[in-house]
């Protein structure tokens, strides 16, 4: 990605998720996670002790902001709709890496491209590989995009695949289960530290 396309991310607010290293992560630990996702209480249980999950600690370990609610969006826009209905997650990519960002009009549709991308491959997986209406709500109002509680809609839809994947014996789980493992390696490399030992956020840069 070129640095005015990074520029833009950041101005977005996930600048933080540029940190992440490529990696291959084992499905076993994420099967382990969210095993010990303890629906009742939001808590990670571990061997190296419990971490409350708010929608600030999801925050902190992304980068994201997590401070206010998350607000009802509008659908009015037609033609949005349509330009990005039935979109794959590799047609994104694409359209991410081919878009110029030299003008006002292009850029906007380079932020608009950017929040389904990173939605459909990262906050809110899901195992259909097509936009679907919860990764359109926030593009309607890009203007507002900074606003969101990205924590508290992240955290959401973990607690909603974790519950599928335990009540309804689902084989896969929806939901950015990565989030929990920063969580957690952020608890078992920092358990008996001093607090100005412990890294800041985003965690997910440490």
């Amino acid at each position: 990605m070129s640095e005015p396309k990074k520029a833009i991310v950041v101005e977005l607010g996930f600048g933080g998720l540029m940190h992440i290293p490529p990696m291959n992560v084992p499905h076993k630990l994420l099967k382990e996670l969210a095993n010990s996702f303890n629906l009742g209480k939001n808590k990670l249980d571990t061997s190296y002790g419990s971490i409350k999950v708010k929608p600030k600690t999801i925050g902190t370990a992304l980068g994201l902001n997590a401070s206010v609610s998350f607000k009802d969006l509008s659908e009015d826009n037609k033609v949005i709709f349509r330009r990005f209905q039935g979109k794959t997650l590799k047609n994104l990519t694409d359209e991410i890496m081919n878009i110029g960002v030299d003008n006002d009009e292009n850029r906007l549709i380079f932020k608009r491209i950017f929040i389904l991308y990173i939605q459909m491959a990262f906050l809110l997986p899901t195992t259909i590989n097509k936009v679907s209406p919860v990764h359109l709500a926030p593009i309607f109002q890009m203007d507002k995009i900074t606003e969101g509680n990205w924590g508290s809609h992240v955290l959401d839809f973990i607690v909603k695949g974790i519950s599928n994947y335990h009540l309804k014996k689902k084989k896969s789980n929806d939901g950015c289960l990565y989030a929990l493992m920063i969580i957690y390696f952020h608890l078992t490399k920092n358990t008996n530290k001093k607090a100005e030992a412990i890294p800041g956020p985003p965690w997910v840069s440490h």
